[in-house]
C-alpha cells in the first residue's frame, strides 16, 4: 500500500490533492462530494474586501440615510428585521463547512487595506478556519511604484496579520516578481507558513466593435502548469516554506511532475469545474497506480526527487534549457522555412 500522506503548513493531509478556491465550495453538498472523492483539504472561495465595502455603501444609501430631510418618507424603505450581509454569509458558510467536513478548511482572503486584512483575517480564524490563504491580487500598474515597494506591501500585510492570528498563513503569489526565490525567503523570515504558485491574472479583452475593455474568464490548461513546476523545482530545498502549486493541473502527469519538482500539495480547480468531483478520484487512483508501478512507497519518497537540487541536469531548469528548446523546433511538413 502506497503512503499518499503529505505534510502541508503543519497539517497532515491524506494526500496532496486539494481543491482550490472556486464556486464548488459555495455549497455544502458540493464540498461533501469533494471530500468523498478524496480531497484532503478544501480552500474556500475568496472573501473580497471590495464587496464588503460596496455593500456597506449601499446599505448606507438605501437604509441608514433613507429619510434624511423627508419626514413623510420614513417608511418608504423600511429597515428589514433581519438582513444577512455578504460578510456574515461567508463566515456562517465557513462554520457550516467546518461542521460538515472532516478535512481542513482553508479560508481565502482578498483584501485591499491593511486594516481589512487584519479585521477579516481575525474573523475567519474565529469562525474556525484551519488556515488562511492570502490572495494579494496586486497589479503593479503605477509607474512610480518600484518592485521593492510591491514586495514590501506583501511583507507588511503578512507581518501585521501574524500579530493577530495564530493559524498558518499561505501567501498566494503571482509569477511576476523579479526574484521569486529571494522573495520567498523574505516571506519565510516574516513568518509565512507556505506559498501557492501562482495566482492567475485574468486578462481583460477588447471588443473590436464597441472598443470597450471587457472582463474575460478562461479556465486554465495543462500548459500553464509548467511555469509552476519549474519554480517549485527551483524553490525546493532553498526554503522551509510549504509549497503549493495552483493553475493548470488537469491530468495525473501534471500532478506527478509537480510532486517530483517538490510540491507538497497540488490545487485543482478548472479540472473539477469541467469534469466534476469525480475527476479528483480518477487522478488519485492514477497517482497511486503510477507510484506502485514505479516502486515508490510514499509521496515523501517521490517529493522533490527531480527538483533542481536533485535533477540529473540541474541546468535544464535555467538558461541552458532555453537554447535547447528554441533549437528543437521544426516546422510542420510542407511549410517552407
Amino acid at each position: 500500500m502506497v503512503d499518499l500522506t503529505t505534510d502541508y503548513i503543519g497539517l497532515k493531509l491524506a494526500n496532496p490533492l486539494v481543491p482550490s478556491a472556486s464556486p464548488l465550495s459555495k455549497d455544502v453538498d458540493s464540498a461533501l462530494r469533494l471530500e468523498d472523492a478524496g480531497a484532503s483539504a478544501l480552500v474556500m472561495y475568496s472573501l473580497f474586501e471590495e464587496k464588503i465595502e460596496a455593500e456597506e455603501q449601499q446599505m448606507e444609501r438605501f437604509f441608514y440615510q433613507q429619510a434624511i430631510g423627508h419626514g413623510e418618507a420614513d417608511s418608504f424603505h423600511p429597515m428589514p428585521d433581519t438582513i444577512q450581509t455578504y460578510q456574515e454569509h461567508y463566515l456562517e458558510h465557513l462554520q457550516k463547512l467546518k461542521g460538515a467536513l472532516e478535512i481542513p478548511v482553508i479560508a481565502s482572503l482578498n483584501g485591499t487595506s491593511l486594516s481589512g486584512w487584519i479585521e477579516y483575517g481575525k474573523q475567519l480564524q474565529q469562525a474556525g478556519a484551519d488556515a488562511l490563504e492570502l490572495n494579494i491580487y496586486h497589479l503593479a500598474a503605477n509607474a512610480e511604484e518600484s518592485g521593492d515597494v510591491v514586495e514590501n506591501r506583501y511583507l507588511d500585510i503578512l507581518q501585521e496579520l501574524k500579530r493577530h492570528v495564530s493559524v498558518p498563513i499561505i501567501m498566494k503569489l503571482s509569477s511576476q516578481f523579479s526574484s521569486p526565490i529571494h522573495f520567498a525567503k523574505r516571506l519565510e523570515a516574516v513568518g509565512a507558513n507556505g506559498i501557492a504558485l501562482f495566482n492567475r491574472f485574468y486578462q481583460p479583452d477588447i471588443d473590436l466593435e464597441t472598443l470597450e475593455v471587457l472582463p474575460k474568464l478562461e479556465l486554465s490548461s495543462s500548459s500553464e502548469a509548467l511555469l509552476r513546476i519549474r519554480w517549485t523545482a527551483l524553490l525546493y530545498g532553498r526554503t522551509k516554506l510549504s509549497l503549493a502549486v495552483t493553475g493548470g493541473f488537469h491530468e495525473t502527469p501534471d500532478v506527478l511532475k509537480a510532486l517530483l519538482a517538490g510540491a507538497d500539495v497540488v490545487h485543482l480547480c478548472s479540472a473539477l469545474l469541467k469534469h466534476g468531483s469525480g475527476r479528483l478520484t480518477e487522478i488519485l487512483k492514477e497517482l497511486e497506480q503510477w507510484l506502485l508501478e514505479h516502486e515508490y512507497d510514499s509521496i515523501k519518497q517521490l517529493k522533490g526527487s527531480v527538483s533542481q537540487q536533485h535533477a540529473i541536469d540541474p541546468s535544464a531548469y535555467e538558461r541552458a534549457n532555453y537554447v535547447q528548446v528554441l533549437d528543437s523546433y521544426s516546422s510542420p511538413a510542407g511549410v517552407l522555412r
